[in-house]
């Protein structure tokens, strides 16, 4: 299969292309920089300059393709605290692909989150719809395209996904806020539960999402289904000589900064269909024991 994929070069990119390559598939990388075009050749793929904004160069390369994966994302809208825009751009880019993909039945992957189903009072199921508007109107956008004629599917990632390969999720981003504030905080008793998934793992999944999910589904990449925020802030105090406590209600968006909106989710979520339907298991070691690895507080 020829498979178009966004955000080639990075975070994610850097373990679903290789992935796919090494399922047979031909691998056409989106890449906005020399650097990322030379990452995305390395790993052995063909490169198409250009980024997300060039609506009609994502359709024309989806066109050319057998297949899409979605992975690209303004992250940087989202770091700023412009939700609105990040949501709205990831939209027109869904919207793009959708209308070049209708009546093809060629799959269309997308990134999500479990997020997106949080607040249940239960581990969150692939069968949950999102819980609120905002990037889960985008989520539902891809699975509604089962109606157009394409084989569409969401990956579900957790808050965290962890590797070597991560340089600014948000694993770094609590080591760097303890590190700087000499606390490794979490909100209130630490009891609500984030899931994470190794970056490997997911990659899998969102080759097993391309070669076989059924139309109009979602799917969990999560490995660990729930840790405790204390048990994730203990390990970052302990491995990084500074003490866990708790951060106020009234305080958390001074600690905590953007992810302030985040922190305290209590989102929990299974795997059961995703395991059963698609045949995926992570094999890769958990949060608590990549952490215990040491490469995530080696100074950067």
């Amino acid at each position: 299969m020829r498979v178009f994929v966004t955000g080639a070069s990075g975070h994610l990119g850097s373990a679903v292309v290789p992935e796919l390559l090494a399922a047979g598939h031909e691998v056409v990388g989106l890449a906005r920089s020399d650097a990322s075009a030379a990452a995305v050749t390395a790993f052995g793929a063909a490169v198409r300059r250009g980024d997300i904004d060039d609506l009609a160069g994502l359709q024309e390369a989806a066109a050319d393709a057998d297949g899409v994966v979605h992975l690209a994302y303004k992250h940087d809208l989202m770091r700023t605290g412009d939700f609105a825009g990040a949501i709205a751009a990831e939209m027109t880019v869904v919207h793009a692909f959708g209308d070049a993909l209708a009546g093809t039945g060629k799959p269309f992957v997308i990134s999500s989150g479990t997020t997106m189903a949080a607040g249940l009072g239960r581990p969150a199921t692939e069968q949950d719809a999102p819980t609120a508007p905002g990037r889960g109107d985008a989520e539902n956008a891809v699975v509604g395209l089962a109606e157009r004629g394409v084989r569409s599917s969401a990956v579900r990632l957790p808050p965290i996904t962890h590797s070597a390969l991560d340089r600014h999720g948000f694993a770094r981003t609590l080591i760097g806020i303890a590190r700087d504030k000499g606390v490794a905080g979490y909100p209130g008793q630490g009891t609500n539960r984030w899931p994470s998934v190794h970056t490997l793992d997911a990659a899998r999944l969102y080759r097993l999402a391309l070669e076989s999910a059924p139309a109009g589904t979602r799917w969990h990449a999560v490995g660990d289904e729930g840790i405790p925020m204390r048990e994730m802030a203990q390990s970052i105090g302990d491995h990084l000589g500074v003490p866990a406590a708790g951060i106020p209600d009234d305080r958390l968006e001074e600690h905590f900064g953007f992810l302030a909106s985040l922190i305290a989710l209590d989102c929990p979520a299974s795997t059961a269909r995703t395991r059963q339907v698609l045949g995926w298991e992570p094999v890769h070691p958990g949060l608590l024991e990549d952490f215990a690895k040491g490469d995530y507080f080696t100074a950067r």
